[in-house]
């Protein structure tokens, strides 16, 4: 394995921080909202610096909800797979989700309200991830409630997303009050997919 460079270490490093600026930037004014210039000083560059990372706003734009599905169906995989038995994959996929929005509201505010100024290539890209991570839901619901059709188990996985996604952007959560904000939408997520 190659070792990394303190110059390739700087590179990752800058390409970071401007996915995280963008979205906290797109998230504030919304994609049409912010320039390049705009991007390029949150993250500490001038504009034409993102363009060594990017080929533009909408490269980066994508970069982010690519990369943020990517993240979402790797990791239900792994913990599905860590888990000892259906109920706790449920209980896992559940503590994952609510994880997520709770640490990445922008990104969700983003995906809500920029995903059609998405390319076409990125937007394949994030419709077929995000269709992974449903199925990966739906199957785990189907093992714990075979009786349930899929079509139904489908519909359960998108209204927990939006029970859960949508509480961490909408309603701000006081840093001290996050651990009982996580347990109550932990604790209504199960009760919508399974009826406990």
């Amino acid at each position: 394995m190659l070792q990394e460079t303190p110059r390739t270490q700087a590179k990752a490093k800058r390409r970071s921080a401007l996915l995280a600026s963008a979205a906290t930037l797109f998230a504030r004014r919304g994609f049409n909202g912010v320039s390049i210039e705009d991007l390029g000083a949150a993250a500490g560059v001038s504009g034409p610096a993102v363009y060594r990372h990017f080929n533009g706003k909408q490269a980066l734009l994508g970069a982010l909800l690519v990369g943020v599905s990517e993240d979402l169906l790797a990791g239900g995989r792994s913990v599905v797979q860590a888990a000892p038995d259906v109920g706790s994959s449920l209980r896992a996929l559940v503590a994952f989700h609510v994880d997520f929005a709770m640490a990445q509201p922008d990104v969700i505010r983003v995906q809500d309200r920029d995903f059609d100024s998405l390319g076409e290539e990125d937007s394949t890209a994030v419709r077929s991830l995000q269709r992974a991570y449903v199925e990966l839901w739906v199957e785990v619901l189907g093992e714990l409630l075979p009786q349930r059709e899929a079509a139904l188990r489908r519909l359960q996985a998108h209204a927990v997303f939006g029970l859960i996604n949508s509480t961490p952007h909408s309603v701000p959560i006081p840093s001290r009050k996050a651990a009982a904000a996580r347990s109550m939408l932990e604790a209504m997520a199960w009760a919508a997919l399974t009826g406990a």
